[in-house]
């Protein structure tokens, strides 16, 4: 049952990514439809972003000591709400109202999701379990955001959240009548939580996250235009690699499990780091063989969602009494690097004009991240005793639960 619960949560994962990421793909359409400018339709993801990351930890914390199918059921009942305001709105204003409703139930589900997840599963299976997560939202960037383009060219762009709102509406049914209670957090209070913020393990931990992100948006972001500038691929075979793109993603997240699992979080984000680091250093000197650019490409895509279930998992295994809060403020952090990075890549693009040599300042950054993980590794091994004996009380009071 577990394992199909996780599936479930899954599932509502990739509807709510979809609901952030499908407004990239259809700024043209919305944008045509309420008569505004792409400039203006385009803070329609900042709206988003910025509601993800200081909303979800304020609601996150409040609702720590909530048991979890409570709180999960609140946020997709406010994200259905949110979907069918989306599907209303004939003006800006409502729909960057809808977009602010979104991005703080898609948040405090995704972290809630974590959570959940840790208890339901053994320690020795929750790298897998965490890829599982992971896989929903990349799964999005596979399948959510094209059969959202399809969908808006098809019927319109609103239809996209009647359906979300519907299928998040089955999915809040299953949740209800098949997930096991679950009780929330220990009662810690807000002072003893947001005490984890002093641990150096955690904080170079959040750094970690801010600069990889960063890294990777630099480069990740003006991605199809580096296919279409340098590589001289035609538009047409565009779509099909970011597709082979997104499948090497969720082979990534899949495989960081079962490593995690067998070798161990550290292991496994140093080595996927080591990997990005690396490829992204030697993209602007593989001139002259497609092939090779194709690969060392994927291979850095498959670095980038190798690290990702990984990262989540320690942290949940770093502060466990304060996982939520953490993960909530991780999950900000991605967002905030997501948005640094684009800017540093446009400056650099605006100075460089050209793209050849993203890479290299993407693995400036990523490499600063792995210099703050090793960091976070080395710190860990010197944590408070009570930082030790909060990690046995939390797996005590987890073995209360099976």
């Amino acid at each position: 049952m577990n394992r199909l619960a996780i599936y479930v949560l899954a599932l509502g994962v990739f509807l709510t990514a979809t609901s952030e990421l499908v407004v990239s793909g259809i700024l043209r359409i919305i944008a045509g439809d309420l008569h505004i400018s792409i400039a203006l339709a385009g803070q329609l993801i900042t709206a988003y972003s910025l509601s993800f990351a200081i909303g979800t930890p304020v609601f996150v914390s409040l609702t720590s000591r909530m048991e979890r199918k409570k709180v999960l059921l609140g946020s997709l009942a406010i994200f259905i709400l949110g979907s069918i305001l989306s599907t209303a709105s004939s003006t800006i204003v409502l729909l960057m109202i809808s977009r602010i409703i979104l991005g703080i139930s898609a948040g405090v589900y995704l972290v809630v999701t974590f959570g959940t997840v840790a208890k339901l599963v053994p320690a020795d299976k929750l790298g897998g379990a965490i890829s599982i997560i992971v896989l929903g939202f990349s799964s999005a960037m596979i399948l959510g955001v094209p059969v959202g383009i399809i969908i808006s060219s098809w019927l319109n762009w609103r239809a996209i959240f009647l359906i979300l709102s519907l299928l998040s509406l089955l999915i809040a049914y299953i949740i209800y009548r098949h997930l096991p209670q679950i009780d929330g957090d220990a009662p810690v209070s807000f002072r003893q939580q947001f005490k984890v913020l002093g641990s150096v393990v955690i904080v170079s931990g959040l750094f970690l996250t801010f600069l990889k992100e960063s890294g990777n948006s630099i480069f990740f972001t003006y991605l199809t235009s580096y296919l279409q500038d340098i590589l001289h691929l035609k538009t047409s075979n565009i779509s099909v690699m970011m597709l082979a793109f997104g499948i090497v993603g969720a082979v990534g997240s899949r495989l960081s499990g079962y490593g995690v699992d067998r070798w161990g979080a550290a292991r496994m984000i140093t080595a996927s780091m080591v990997a990005h680091v690396l490829v992204l250093a030697i993209l602007p000197t593989a001139t002259g063989s497609l092939v090779f650019e194709i690969v060392l490409l994927s291979l850095m895509v498959m670095a980038m969602f190798t690290s990702g279930p990984a990262i989540q998992t320690y942290f949940i295994q770093q502060a466990p009494l304060s996982s939520n809060l953490v993960l909530s403020l991780n999950t900000s952090i991605i967002h905030l690097g997501l948005a640094s990075g684009a800017g540093a890549g446009g400056v650099m693009l605006d100075a460089t004009s050209t793209l050849r040599y993203h890479p290299w300042l993407a693995s400036t950054i990523v490499a600063l991240g792995l210099a703050a993980a090793a960091v976070s590794f080395t710190m860990r091994f010197t944590a408070p005793r009570a930082d030790r004996s909060s990690k046995r009380d939390f797996f005590i009071q987890k073995e209360g639960h099976r």
